[in-house]
């Protein structure tokens, strides 16, 4: 899991130590975790199925899971928030696997340190070589970028990305039976 985390600082690897085997087990994937706000911080936890699909109810169940973790592992010492979310259709791009999935697709990149004067990247997933991201700029050409450069990522609102979401949409909203 830990693939997706670039940067992750030694309290997000504390969380994702507590929840990611109750994720799992549930049958659901960690996509990004993330700590934001300063006085009172909001966690947020964005998960799928390997599917891709994700339900209201899945996100109350994840919720109501990983609130009861994380009272009992207490890794972040201040009062927060609790987030749990789906991507969405204009996801975050934040595991390899991301870029072999949505290849074909728009996505924005912007990377953690320039390469050749420039950080932000905008064009079509070719897949990857490697560990290497390649994208189809714009701009014309292809530009190969080191996932582990890669700062923020994400998936560009297209009539395509919506025509495939579709496709998937009896499958996302087919009710689950809660087992608890």
């Amino acid at each position: 899991m830990a693939e997706h985390l670039h940067q992750a600082s030694d309290e997000l690897s504390r969380i994702e130590a507590a929840i990611g085997p109750a994720l799992e087990a549930m049958g659901f994937e960690l996509v990004r975790l993330r700590i934001t706000g300063g006085r009172h911080p909001t966690l947020q936890i964005m998960a799928e199925r390997e599917d891709g699909t994700m339900t209201i109810e899945d996100c109350t169940r994840l919720s109501r899971t990983v609130s009861a973790l994380l009272d009992v592992e207490d890794p972040i010492k201040s009062e927060y928030s609790l987030e749990v979310s789906s991507p969405g259709l204009d996801r975050p791009l934040t595991r390899l696997k991301d870029y072999q999935r949505y290849a074909g697709h728009l996505a924005k990149l912007e990377l953690s340190k320039p390469l050749d004067g420039r950080r932000r990247f905008r064009g079509t997933i070719d897949g990857l070589a490697g560990d290497t991201v390649r994208l189809l700029r714009d701009e014309g050409g292809v530009i190969e970028l080191p996932f582990a450069a890669i700062g923020e990522a994400q998936l560009v609102l297209t009539d395509e990305l919506i025509r495939e979401s579709l496709k998937r949409a009896p499958h996302a909203g087919a009710p689950e039976q809660d087992t608890n």
